[in-house]
């Protein structure tokens, strides 16, 4: 007897050195994985910076204020193309949030049958999985035609609005954003849908049992509990927004030009780079480059920002 407890004993603790030495060497693996990743981000950004050298020491931070783009003469400036990044990106979620946040309710709520939930649920997720492409034209073929007439619309009756006042052509700033929001609804949706899903069925049984209605428990209670998570939503779909390419460059008008007006053509970063890069030379690709930098460096500022927000709110 004495012999079997002894011998158990020791099994149990070769197990546990055994697993204590798989922790450990997970442990590591991850941190060669997070340095890996770390040390990816800083070699793209350093490859980018030595391509951009040229543009940087002609134009300096310049770049960023000029809006003429002349390859014949070697100007470049990227004002209308940062403005274009942000607008487009900014008008997609305009649209995306309230429609993704009131999905993720919808689905994460018993308004609807469990298998209905499940069957829309793949269907939203599904939407993420449409290549760039096909949302371009389908966007051109569909969705500029009709934003086109409401263009037209809006132009007539509203047309003394500053972000009416072109009358629409087709491609415009307009018809991108409407893009931008139907690709990053999945995001947006998902991501909130989780988060909704992860608050404690407590906090929704106290609600409840001091006499909340359902909706009151749900905008009062649940959103604002899972508030950090629908946060990282939005600001991911915002970084996916600012570098999207095709879909973009499909439907934007790609012209270098400020406007107010949300119906006249526009043009991003990502557009640019696009269009220009494979005929490009000299100089020219220099300042693509820097175009490119700029665009690195603004999505990482938004990353950083929604770290910073998801970790005050989680705060709060």
């Amino acid at each position: 007897m004495a012999t079997n407890i002894s011998s158990l004993k020791s099994a149990s603790k070769n197990r546990s050195d055994i697993e204590k030495s798989v922790d450990r060497g997970f442990i590591w693996l991850t941190r060669i994985f997070a340095l890996a990743v770390a040390g990816t981000l800083l070699w793209i950004a350093v490859q980018v910076t030595i391509a951009a050298w040229p543009a940087i020491q002609q134009f300096g931070i310049g770049f960023l204020a000029q809006s003429t783009w002349n390859p014949v003469n070697d100007e470049y400036g990227v004002l209308p193309q940062i403005y274009g990044t942000l607008v487009s990106s900014f008008l997609g979620l305009l649209i995306a949030i309230p429609i993704g946040v009131g999905t993720a309710v919808l689905l994460s709520e018993n308004f609807l049958p469990g298998k209905i939930r499940l069957v829309l649920v793949f269907l939203v997720e599904l939407l993420a999985a449409i290549p760039s492409v096909v949302y371009g034209v389908w966007g051109i073929f569909v969705l500029v035609p009709i934003l086109t007439d409401l263009g037209k619309w809006l132009n007539t009756y509203f047309g003394w609005l500053p972000i009416f006042s072109t009358p629409p052509t087709g491609p415009g700033m307009f018809p991108a954003g409407v893009i931008l929001a139907i690709m990053t609804l999945p995001i947006i949706t998902a991501i909130s849908r989780d988060a909704l899903i992860s608050v404690p069925s407590s906090l929704r049984q106290a609600a409840v049992g001091l006499g909340a209605t359902r909706w009151e428990t749900i905008f009062q209670v649940l959103i604002p509990a899972a508030f950090s998570g629908i946060v990282s939503a939005v600001m991911l779909a915002l970084g996916r927004a600012m570098g999207e390419t095709m879909a973009v460059t499909m439907l934007i008008g790609n012209s270098n030009n400020i406007s107010l007006s949300l119906l006249a053509p526009a043009n991003t970063i990502s557009s640019l780079l696009a269009n220009q890069f494979s005929e490009a030379s000299g100089l020219q690709v220099a300042a693509l480059m820097y175009a490119a930098l700029v665009l690195f460096v603004l999505t990482l500022i938004v990353n950083i920002m929604a770290e910073f927000l998801v970790i005050r709110m989680k705060r709060i």
